[in-house]
């Protein structure tokens, strides 16, 4: 399977607290929402083409827990992010989650690189990260990502976790496609390039 990380981020670069205000205030964030004014039908089609190509999903304590609060609640057979979550396998990567109650949900070992690389392996479609920032600042630096799909909201947060901090690994990527939505998010697929090439324009 192809590992793809889907992530709404700020332009100075924040994924915190993307869906609502009380999803996620670690460190007294308070600007938690900010993705849901530029929510259009436009977005909703491509995210959703995105979800009907998913044979799985990999996702962080924090992101899962907000998912699994919401999306066993929707039944309608017509919601492809709703009949995907629910109905394939999901596997969090986490050292709380004991008894998770949503089905066919897996919680990998403590080795959780080895995990995803093997379950990377497998045949299949896609192996989809959504939000999940820990985990997936852990995916980039190990080379496990195959595909970063980054939605950019017109919007500068202030502070909150970062996507990229200070300190991430050095690395190129290509992009691959780019469009905009009517509400002014910029959509970027990017793939894996190597590693990163510098130069210079002095002259000599």
């Amino acid at each position: 399977m192809r590992l793809t990380l889907t992530q709404f981020v700020s332009l100075d670069g924040v994924v915190q607290g993307p869906g609502g205000p009380h999803e996620d205030t670690t460190d007294g964030f308070t600007r938690g929402g900010w993705v849901v004014p530029y929510a259009d039908e436009a977005m909703g089609r491509l995210v959703s083409g995105w979800f009907a190509e998913a044979d799985a999903f990999l996702l962080g304590r924090r992101t899962y827990e907000i998912f699994a609060a919401h999306w066993p609640l929707i039944s309608d057979p017509d919601d492809i992010v709703a009949v995907k979550l629910n109905g394939l396998p999901k596997y969090v990567a986490s050292g709380r989650l004991r008894t998770p109650s949503w089905q066919g949900t897996e919680v990998l070992g403590p080795d959780v690189v080895a995990e995803v690389a093997e379950l990377r392996a497998r045949p299949g479609r896609e192996l989809q990260v959504h939000g999940s920032g820990r985990l997936a600042r852990t995916l980039l630096a190990e080379g496990l990502v195959d595909e970063v799909r980054l939605l950019t909201f017109p919007v500068v947060l202030g502070g909150g976790r970062r996507l990229l901090p200070e300190g991430s690994p050095p690395a190129a990527l290509r992009l691959t496609h780019t469009e905009a939505t009517p509400t002014g998010v910029v959509v970027q697929v990017y793939e894996p390039a190597g590693e990163l090439a510098t130069g210079s324009f002095e002259l000599t």
